[in-house]
C-alpha cells in the first residue's frame, strides 16, 4: 500500500492491522479559519480527510504548512479509526483510562490531606475553649 504521505512505521503498521487502505480515504484541502489575516484567506493549508467506509471525518489546521497538516491528519484519522474499531483495547482509550485512575488516586490523597488539616484545626479550637471549674 502506497500512502500519499510518508507515515512513521508505527502508523503504517497500525493501518495494516486495521485494514485501512489509502483508496478508502478522500482527501481535500480547504481554507483555514480563525486568526491569520490575508495569508489565511489566500492559502488552503487545512486538510480534510474522510474515511469513506465509516464516514469518519478529520480536519487539521495545527501547522502553517499543508504537508505537516496532511501528516497530522492521517495520523489522527488512523487513531480515530482504531478507537472506533477496537474500542477499549485501543491505545488512546487505555491512556485515557490510565490518566483517569491517576486523577482518582490524586483526589483520594488530596481529600485525606484536607481531612487531616480539618482535624488539626478542630483540635486547636478545642484547646481555646475556656476551662470551667
Amino acid at each position: 500500500m502506497e500512502w500519499p504521505v510518508t507515515l512513521p512505521p508505527a502508523f503504517s503498521q497500525l493501518a495494516i492491522r486495521l485494514g485501512v487502505k489509502p483508496q478508502d480515504i478522500h482527501e481535500q484541502f480547504v481554507r483555514g479559519s480563525g486568526h491569520g489575516g490575508q495569508k489565511m484567506n489566500k492559502t488552503s493549508s487545512t486538510v480534510l480527510l474522510v474515511h469513506l467506509p465509516t464516514g469518519t471525518t478529520v480536519r487539521v489546521q495545527r501547522h502553517r504548512e499543508q504537508s505537516k497538516n496532511r501528516l497530522s491528519a492521517y495520523k489522527l484519522l488512523l487513531l480515530k479509526l482504531e478507537e472506533q474499531i477496537r474500542g477499549k483495547q485501543s491505545k488512546r482509550q487505555q491512556e485515557i483510562f490510565k490518566k483517569r485512575k491517576q486523577k482518582q488516586r490524586r483526589n483520594r490523597k488530596s481529600k485525606e490531606k484536607m481531612l487531616r488539616a480539618k482535624h488539626k484545626r478542630s483540635e486547636l479550637k478545642v484547646q481555646r475553649k475556656p476551662v470551667i471549674d
